[in-house]
């Protein structure tokens, strides 16, 4: 040990050159006093043993360092980070900084041993990684597919660690061997003005080469300063096929460096400086889009889509995007359903990899989308007026004489019928037109699972979508078993829905934060008016119209404003307490009563009471009812407790549990 100067210390200081000196020294683990990290020799001490340490490279930092990857201003050596900040991270290796740190105007921040290991880089003096040893990519070939085994990015270039040989993470620098090898100036085929730079990615340039925007202002980019010029490491280092060839287009892709920039014809989006064409088909595209797929299953919708370069329309309507809602330009790239119309911008469709599938081959067999329904009879304006259905054993008719039958709800989705119907002749069985035409099998953006839900009906579930519990049709998930009622399936399907309470359509906008005007609650993912200040959670929009309650003889009717000037009737005549007259309420104009949305609809509301069920030995051996106790509360068969309302009932004993009781 040797003693040296205080740097700005009270004591004196000794310097330590090896661990066996510190150990020795020291009588427990100590953190530096500049980096916060736990100390190493070689470092230095102090004499008096008040607990100061402080690693040799903190200590001789310089106060300015003048940094090969940013060459426009120094970095200053600060105390703590700047009081403006909430946070302050690291623009290296994105962990937080507390204490020291190197910082630029620009909001570049350091640790001190991140801006001098960077610093080495620059200068190509890396004498600490030589005894560090190197492990080799973890890639499993499984199933053919090469599937990485390591989250960690590399501090340089910010793709997967272990996508190339790297330093063992030991030496606290995720680095790839490569990154640690690059040139600090190189010429490139895309920009030949100027050599490109490698420089710290502290304006979160997009990639004039691929087009994308990565690492959150991380890591090192080349660059181009005066032309504003940034280029990935990755897109940098890997050579540009001349050619490309791919099955999924006919023809090979020519490179063709531009010096400005392109609309993509594969996607729609904007390109510069290296573009791909295909002088056959006259297209001009990203290299990332000579292999866009031509053909992929979607859970935003129950059809193949088709990528489409061109769209022809010729009645020059408007076309908007089933997932964004905005508009989609027919001159570029787009993915296509021809059976509903209905079309993706490239992005969103490719958005989400778990949320699409690509299909290779186009004969491979499809799931069964088809109708749930077999037509018998048409009439001459083309509509199907008797069909089978595979939910019901007689036929069913096609009437829009809503008053002249008893029955005043879908047994489908159990949501009063004010339209167009199918009602069997022989029971009392009625469903909606469109719940009759959804498909045996459906796609769904929301569930998890990769499987498509199948259509079921009879069975005891509490919705996935809206918790109300029901006994209606569903669709239900073969790996999870959860289900989602039909309201919700309806509520939540992509594209313009028609809302009884607002004038205009209304759209899915599954990223939109808004309050809904229905319950005065906030939402991530509403319904949309793209005309005016209405949102609408997907709960709300599936209420019923009409409703019944035990407390009024008549029907209740869904209201959209309070239009009663005296503040005495702001109150619900159920519960008794306030009502805001501003959200949605259950009116009864003949009593004129007033009632909360959730004092109205409760969890029988819907359930068929009446209805069998059978075949359900997870409940019981029996078929069991289900009923509603009115005079006689019997104990619960499952937890004890009295059957209070719904329960479910068998007939041929005296098993009787709660609907929420079943496994």
């Amino acid at each position: 040990m040797e003693e040296s100067n205080n740097y700005g210390h009270q004591h004196p200081l000794l310097l330590i050159l090896n661990q066996e000196q510190l150990i020795d020294y020291q009588s427990g683990l100590t953190d530096c006093s500049r980096c916060g990290e736990k100390v190493s020799a070689p470092c230095f001490c102090c004499a008096e043993h008040c607990g100061f340490y402080l690693h040799k490279v903190c200590a001789e930092a310089p106060l300015e360092l003048n940094h090969p990857f940013h060459p426009h201003h120094p970095l200053l050596l600060l105390q703590e980070p700047p009081s403006s900040y909430t946070r302050c991270v690291c623009n290296f290796c994105h962990k937080t900084c507390e204490k020291f740190i190197y910082h630029c105007s620009c909001k570049l921040d350091f640790h001190i041993k991140c801006a001098l290991f960077t610093f080495n880089v620059a200068e190509n003096n890396l004498k600490e990684l030589e005894h560090v040893a190197l492990q080799h990519p973890l890639i499993s070939t499984e199933n053919g597919d090469e599937k990485l085994k390591d989250a960690a990015k590399c501090f340089g270039c910010w793709e997967p660690l272990v996508k190339y040989t790297h330093f063992s993470p030991d030496c606290e620098f995720n680095l790839h061997e490569k990154c640690t090898k690059l040139p600090f100036k190189l010429n490139h085929v895309c920009h030949r003005k100027h050599p490109l730079a490698l420089q710290f990615n502290s304006e979160q340039s997009s990639c004039k080469i691929c087009g994308e925007t990565r690492g959150k202002g991380l890591g090192f980019i080349y660059g181009c300063s005066p032309c504003k010029f940034a280029a990935h490491i990755e897109c940098v280092s890997a050579s540009l096929d001349l050619v490309v060839e791919d099955k999924r287009h006919e023809h090979p892709f020519s490179l063709f460096p531009r010096g400005s920039s392109f609309i993509c014809d594969a996607c729609g989006i904007e390109g510069s400086y290296a573009s791909y064409i295909c002088c056959t088909c006259n297209i001009m595209v990203h290299k990332r889009c000579t292999s866009v797929p031509r053909i992929i299953k979607s859970k935003w919708h129950d059809h193949r889509l088709f990528h489409k370069y061109f769209l022809y329309i010729e009645d020059f309507r408007v076309l908007n995007c089933i997932m964004c809602n905005d508009e989609v330009s027919t001159d570029h790239g787009s993915y296509y359903c021809s059976e509903c119309d209905v079309i993706f911008h490239v992005k969103c469709a490719m958005e989400y990899k778990n949320s699409y599938e690509i299909v290779e081959n186009e004969d491979e067999e499809s799931p069964d989308v088809s109708s749930i329904t077999k037509v018998l009879e048409w009439n001459d304006a083309g509509e199907a007026t008797v069909i089978e259905h595979i939910m019901h054993i007689h036929h069913l008719t096609l009437s829009d004489r809503v008053g002249e039958y008893d029955k005043k709800c879908c047994d489908g989705c159990l949501l009063p019928i004010s339209a167009s119907f199918y009602y069997c002749t022989q029971c009392n069985f009625f469903l909606h037109k469109v719940c009759v035409e959804l498909p045996k099998v459906k796609h769904v953006w929301y569930h998890h699972c990769q499987s498509p839900l199948v259509l079921t009906s009879n069975e005891v579930f509490e919705c996935y979508a809206c918790d109300y519990w029901s006994n209606a049709f569903a669709y239900k998930c073969e790996e999870c078993k959860k289900r989602t009622c039909l309201r919700c399936i309806i509520a939540l399907t992509p594209g313009a829905h028609t809302c009884v309470g607002h004038k205009h359509p209304v759209f899915l906008y599954t990223e939109y934060r808004g309050r809904c005007v229905a319950c005065g609650l906030e939402f991530d993912g509403l319904l949309r008016c793209k005309d005016c200040d209405f949102f609408l959670d997907h709960k709300c929009f599936s209420l019923p119209i009409t409703s019944q309650h035990k407390s009024d003889e008549h029907l209740l009717s869904l209201t959209y404003h309070d239009d009663n000037s005296y503040s005495e009737s702001y109150f619900c005549d159920i519960c008794e307490e306030r009502r805001d007259p501003n959200l949605w309420f259950y009116h009864c104009a003949t009593c004129d009563t007033s009632a909360h949305v959730n004092c109205v609809i409760d969890e029988e509301q819907f359930f068929k009471l009446g209805s069998i069920i059978e075949g359900r030995k997870d409940i019981h051996e029996h078929p069991v009812t289900i009923v509603k106790n009115i005079y006689y509360y019997p104990n619960c068969s499952y937890c004890g407790k009295p059957c209070l309302d719904l329960a479910l009932e068998c007939t041929e004993c005296n098993f009787i549990i709660h609907n929420e009781c079943p496994p």
